[in-house]
């Protein structure tokens, strides 16, 4: 009982590792960007593009990797990895698109809708069944959340168009992120190493492009600075630390736990916006981040709660069998039938 309880508890250290190092590289990137992309910065504004130097560095750091033994490579099939990276760059480029045809306010209450649609899509696609608690904690986070970011509110065709597909994309990614990495019993580390460098260069490729779209300069015309160099470089070694510590996260959690608790990156920018760039905090914003913790307190509750039926239910902790079990039961069950017919044969 004493192994158990000690093994339990790196697990829960390395939980919050992960997480803690996913909340700091997020809410770092995002300072980093917006040093970087806005007029009072460098005026770098070529966020599709910035994703592939991110995905780069990222490959770069999984290729040193393998090279040096520190992770090993698993198969894959290519097919696989090609689907997911094209998900994962249209998820990319439609938030983009969103964010440029779409209001503040209609692009952050697209954000919001991922939770119930993540939610639906693993009912659909894992038939993952939700508590009532779990629903209603999930309910006060994108209340609080909505609260303290939404503000003006204008749709448009295109717009819609494109939320929508930000949001079925993103949503999608995240769910196969965990998914493959059960199928094929591999690491997250190892899962990144592997999409990373199919991304990086399609990123690269369409990027430039798809920037130019969104605001009228190829990347060829920006005039480098050593400070925006910096900047870039700084986004980036925060970008490997972020994808990392996402497939860590979605492998460990759940995409929905992620989407929940990945709400306090919201409050976290929003505070940081306050204290380092001045932004205006005004009471709804602080009675909605309030609203939001709360929220997310309250499904940390529900998600033990929910654990603690389901360990009653099944003293074991076994819920039900794996494919592998499977696949072994029937293995033996045929491996016993062949038995008996040999030995059938013997008698005859």
């Amino acid at each position: 009982m004493e192994k158990t309880e000690n093994e339990k508890k790196p697990s829960a250290v390395s939980d919050v590792g992960a997480w803690a190092m996913n909340v700091t590289s997020s809410v770092g990137i995002i300072m980093a960007n917006k040093q970087l992309m806005s007029t009072a910065g460098f005026g770098f504004s070529f966020a599709t593009t910035l994703t592939g130097f991110h995905f780069a560095l990222t490959a770069l750091v999984g290729m040193v990797s393998n090279a040096t033994g520190l992770s090993a490579s698993k198969h894959v099939p290519l097919w696989e990895l090609l689907w997911f990276s094209l998900v994962a760059n249209i998820s990319i480029a439609a938030m983009n698109f969103s964010l440029m045809l779409n209001s503040v306010g209609f692009y952050q209450i697209s954000k919001l809708s991922m939770i119930p649609v993540v939610c639906v899509m693993e009912w659909v696609l894992h038939s993952k069944h939700y508590s009532r608690e779990v629903k209603a904690s999930v309910m006060v986070v994108v209340v609080g959340v909505g609260i303290c970011t939404v503000t003006d509110v204008k749709v448009n065709a295109k717009g819609f168009i494109c939320a929508c597909t930000a949001v079925f994309s993103t949503s999608l990614q995240q769910i196969s992120i965990g998914s493959l990495q059960k199928k094929y019993s591999i690491g997250s580390f190892e899962l990144l190493s592997k999409t990373a460098p199919i991304q990086a260069v399609s990123l690269l490729i369409f990027g430039p492009f798809v920037d130019y779209f969104l605001s009228g300069r190829f990347i060829t015309t920006y005039k480098m600075t050593y400070g925006a160099i910096l900047c870039i470089l700084l986004s980036c070694a925060l970008a490997v630390f972020c994808n990392i510590s996402q497939y860590l996260c979605i492998g460990r959690f759940s995409a929905t736990s992620f989407q929940v608790l990945g709400h306090m990156k919201t409050v976290c920018v929003l505070t940081l916006g306050w204290l380092i760039f001045d932004s205006e905090m005004t009471f709804k914003n602080i009675a909605g981040m309030v609203l939001a913790v709360v929220g997310m307190v309250i499904y940390s509750w529900a998600v033990e709660l929910e654990k603690q039926r389901k360990s009653k239910v099944t003293p074991h902790g076994k819920h039900s069998m794996t494919e592998d079990e499977i696949k072994l039961l029937k293995e033996g069950m045929e491996h016993m039938d062949l038995k008996d017919m040999e030995l059938g044969n013997n008698k005859a």
